[in-house]
């Protein structure tokens, strides 16, 4: 049997509204209800579970690869909403994009403040090494 990625679980304050959140910035079906998750599923048949918390929430980062053009459309979405935006993780950087290994990418924030990040060219495939 291969090995593939298949789910990862994030905290939330409110799991329909960031799981609505996720799906609709990234232009992904709507999440569905499973057991105590909203679940939102990629492309790749990926799956973010968000399960609500009433404490803290641990910041944590996901990345999407995504094509030119769901990039653009991300990125549309992302200004249309006057979300802030950064090219690097650090977030030193607002309001621009990275082009790593002649690709574009970006980093916003969900509403529980776990770093989303999009990029169209998967690190190190241009040559690129830090």
């Amino acid at each position: 049997m291969a090995i593939d990625f298949n789910h990862t679980i994030l905290s939330a304050h409110d799991a329909k509204a960031s799981a609505d959140f996720l799906a609709d910035m990234l232009g992904l079906p709507a999440p569905r209800h499973w057991g105590p998750f909203q679940v939102v599923t990629t492309d790749n048949d990926a799956n973010l579970d968000y399960m609500e918390t009433e404490g803290e929430i641990v910041r944590q980062h996901y990345a999407f690869l995504v094509g030119e053009a769901e990039f653009d459309a991300i990125f549309g979405r992302i200004r249309a909403r006057r979300l802030d935006y950064w090219a690097d993780p650090g977030q030193e950087k607002p309001g621009d994009i990275n082009h790593h290994d002649g690709g574009r990418g970006l980093y916003f924030e969900d509403p529980n403040g776990h770093l989303l990040e999009i990029i169209t060219r998967p690190y190190g495939s241009g040559g690129r090494n830090p």
